[in-house]
């Protein structure tokens, strides 16, 4: 990681002054590389790397030291995001120097938007800190709900401005294949999309075979060859919309919580993860979706539709249902809800995989064995 000047070149006081920080005495750079521009033989056959590092040759004192800065570039490799990026130094710095005969680390260096550059070399952990808003989960909403059945209009209302708000965000767009890409791996193979989910499962489960599971995986992964060429379908998006993410303070003020995965991504992933919590609670109620969730579960839809029409939506929404339904069915995740709910949401998660089109109004049918 390197100082930039905006355009990804170092800025050779802003390294100055940093490397005079670090020595505490006074430095002078008498050579400044790319590394590159060495490169012979098989290195120069390899004409892919994840970075561009650069050499730095500066005298301190009566010495001179030769050292190299990395920057990590942006790829299609699993380095398309910001994080994914600071992880690769992280990664790097911490493990380096445990391995023998590995070239050392010698520092972790954070890059401000102004140019600056300090270290964070003792840093052993990031932490996040927010600001707090009061107020209940919307998931307290789908409880009471579940117990006592009554509906008011406040729950309606609050469908309908759950579903507007994912109407407006999803109409920002973003021309970027590389990420759209990234996008539909993780949902199908990161750890916590549904190749995680599924090793999350123990053996022997009463409910659901290890064949059965490697089934929806491979089922999903056909998905994802079918999404690719939608690039187009790039939106920003939450990321993990779900009822325990979402905070109201009052009437309708809201607030998202835990914004996860990055910036972009598919709006069936949002508008999956919202539904699916409609039957969740339903299936804990009556087993079925019926009133008075299937209320909200339709209202759901057609607000969001009214507001942002989505001819495709029903036609790229089902691994993302499937993805939810694995985690909802997930013994790790929700230990004490009953066999046969678990059942009934991983036949929908197979069910809805293996349908062209998705059909809003025929959930129940999803959940019914062939």
């Amino acid at each position: 990681m390197g100082m930039s000047q905006g355009d990804g070149r170092i800025d050779p006081e802003e390294l100055k002054r940093y490397l005079e920080r670090r020595h505490g005495a006074r430095i002078q750079i008498r050579e400044l590389c790319e590394l590159r521009g060495e490169a012979k033989g098989a290195t120069a056959l390899k004409q892919f790397g994840y970075g561009r590092p650069l050499r730095v040759d500066y005298g301190v004192g009566d010495r001179v030291v030769r050292e190299v800065l990395h920057r990590i570039r942006r790829n299609a490799f699993g380095r398309e995001r910001d994080d994914d990026r600071v992880a690769a130094v992280w990664l790097d710095f911490n493990t380096f120097n445990r391995l023998p005969r590995h070239v050392p680390a010698v520092d972790m260096v954070v890059e401000s938007g102004e140019g600056g550059m300090a270290s964070i070399q003792s840093a052993r952990e990031l932490l996040l800190v927010t600001a707090y808003r009061p107020g209940h989960l919307y998931a307290d909403d789908l409880v009471r709900i579940r117990d006592d059945g009554t509906l008011r209009r406040l729950d309606v209302e609050r469908v309908e401005t759950l579903a507007a708000y994912l109407a407006e965000i999803h109409q920002v767009k973003r021309e970027d294949t590389t990420l759209w890409q990234r996008r539909l791996r993780d949902l199908v193979g990161h750890g916590e999309g549904i190749m995680g989910l599924t090793d999350s499962y123990p053996p022997d489960l009463p409910y659901v075979t290890e064949a059965g599971l490697r089934s929806t995986e491979e089922a999903a992964n056909r998905w994802r060859w079918r999404l690719k060429p939608l690039s187009h379908r790039l939106s920003q998006v939450h990321g993990d919309f779900h009822p325990f993410n979402v905070l109201f303070e009052e009437e309708l003020n809201f607030h998202v919580l835990d914004r996860s995965r990055g910036e972009w991504g598919e709006p069936a992933d949002d508008v999956s993860c919202m539904l699916i919590n409609y039957l969740f609670f339903s299936l804990q109620r009556s087993g079925w979706l019926e009133k008075p969730f299937r209320e909200l579960h339709d209202r759901f839809w057609e607000c969001y539709l009214a507001l942002r029409p989505d001819r495709e939506l029903a036609a790229v929404i089902q691994p993302w249902f499937a993805w939810r339904a694995l985690v909802l069915a997930s013994p790790t995740w929700y230990p004490t809800i009953s066999e046969e709910i678990r059942r009934k949401l991983l036949t929908f998660a197979d069910r809805v995989l293996s349908t062209e089109r998705y059909e809003y109004q025929g959930v129940n049918q999803y959940l019914e064995t062939a």
